[in-house]
């Protein structure tokens, strides 16, 4: 026998075929049975009459039992998707038994549950796009030019070190990752252009929708990169993503109440601001931040009520920002780095920065901030043999999926979130 996919059947109309999949609705009448199959790729309608004899095991049938069937596909206009299926042979594959998620649907639950709360349709389009995100990201670099690397979780060496995971190595304190730039910075000389999609750790006790303990990390590193060109590559990027995922997923972006003409919108330039000037901007909103605090959830979220496309903020203050983001010449109290915010949400998605190439400078922001400098002495190394300007940025590939798919918590962004209070399952 030869299976099709839910998404064919409107192309086999006044056929007999067959299907396999997951029981998503079920209803009896003493008439007939209507059982609402899922697969991947959509739903459809199938139906069973009181004639049959698989009326009384499609009766018996539960919610979530797979299941295979043959019937003919007819046209119904009050069916979901248009069509339905009249079943002609019925096979159980598994019966499942009594489903859980079916009065409660609280937040908590479902991730309590959430290794049967992953195959709900919302979270199936989730997976679809965010599928869609990565390899659009991989496809962008790729046509710039840029090579795929990877590097250690396991490291000495950190951009704060106070939200890591500490491991104990063979009796050896040592820490999960925050970043891949360090070692992205070491193969610059070998490939000049790199990218990377890896699980980043922060310790953070963040109990926010926007904040993740793990998650996934798309980073870039470019030799000869100044702020300038990492601006414009930020927002190339984000933008080849929107355009694949509404060409690639429209679909599923409607169920999840994004208008894929919205993501087309998406396009550069985006709008820039200095962080003094979004000082300037919130004041006039009634919110005072004095220069030299980094901007919070709150101010981002006002910021972004002033715009419909994401924003590049650059030059933060000097002083909240990481040893190796280099003081601008011309302004010493900020830093020649930028972050991008996205509309809507209002959060950052993007953070990065051309690289210091002084190590003095560099030792000096480590102690300040109470790390030792002897713990990054390998990176030193770098600035003395062959030292070029160079930037990168590092993305939060969570936080775009919570954006584009409309996603109220940053949870739903991923399969298996960990949060500082969620670990299982």
């Amino acid at each position: 026998m030869d299976f099709i996919k839910v998404s064919e059947v409107p192309e086999h109309e006044g056929e007999s075929v067959w299907l396999r999949g997951w029981v998503y609705r079920h209803r009896a009448t003493k008439e007939v049975v209507f059982i609402i199959l899922r697969d991947s790729s959509g739903i459809i309608q199938c139906t069973v009459k009181k004639d049959s004899p698989f009326f009384e095991k499609a009766e018996k049938t539960t919610i979530e039992s797979s299941i295979k069937l043959k019937g003919k596909v007819v046209k119904d206009e009050r069916a979901p998707g248009g069509y339905e299926v009249r079943v002609e042979e019925y096979e159980v594959v598994q019966l499942a038994e009594r489903f859980p998620i079916t009065k409660d649907y609280s937040e908590e639950f479902l991730l309590d549950v959430r290794h049967l709360a992953v195959r709900s349709r919302k979270l199936t389009a989730v997976w679809k796009v965010r599928s869609a995100v990565f390899w659009a990201i991989r496809e962008y670099f790729k046509k710039k030019g840029y090579y795929e690397t990877h590097a250690p979780f396991i490291t000495m060496t950190s951009e704060s070190g106070l939200e890591l995971f500490e491991v104990d190595y063979f009796g050896k304190k040592l820490r999960l990752s925050q970043t891949w730039q360090f070692y992205a910075e070491a193969l610059l000389p070998a490939l000049e252009r790199i990218y990377t999609i890896n699980p980043s750790f922060r310790a953070e006790k963040s109990k926010t929708a926007r904040h993740l303990t793990e998650y996934w990390h798309a980073e870039m590193e470019a030799a000869w990169m100044d702020l300038d060109e990492l601006a414009k590559t930020s927002e190339e990027l984000i933008s080849y993503v929107c355009e694949y995922v509404a060409e690639e997923y429209p679909e599923e972006l409607k169920l999840l109440g994004r208008d894929p003409e919205e993501m087309l919108r998406i396009k550069p330039p985006f709008p820039r601001i200095t962080y003094r000037e979004a000082l300037k901007i919130l004041e006039k909103d009634g919110i005072s931040v004095p220069f030299g605090k980094d901007l919070r959830t709150k101010e981002e979220k006002q910021l972004m009520t002033h715009y419909d496309k994401p924003l590049i903020v650059t030059h933060y203050p000097k002083s909240a920002m990481a040893f190796y983001k280099p003081r601008d010449p011309e302004d010493p109290e900020v830093a020649r780095c930028l972050d991008v915010l996205l509309p809507e949400v209002g959060f950052e998605v993007i953070g990065g920065s051309e690289r210091d190439l002084d190590i003095e400078e560099m030792k000096k922001a480590l102690i300040e901030k109470g790390e030792d400098p002897k713990h990054y002495e390998w990176y030193f190394d770098l600035r003395k043999y062959g030292a070029v300007p160079h930037a990168g940025f590092g993305m939060g590939v969570e936080r775009l999926i919570q954006w584009i798919c409309k996603l109220d918590s940053i949870k739903d962004a991923i399969p298996f979130p960990r949060t500082p209070e969620r670990y299982y399952p």
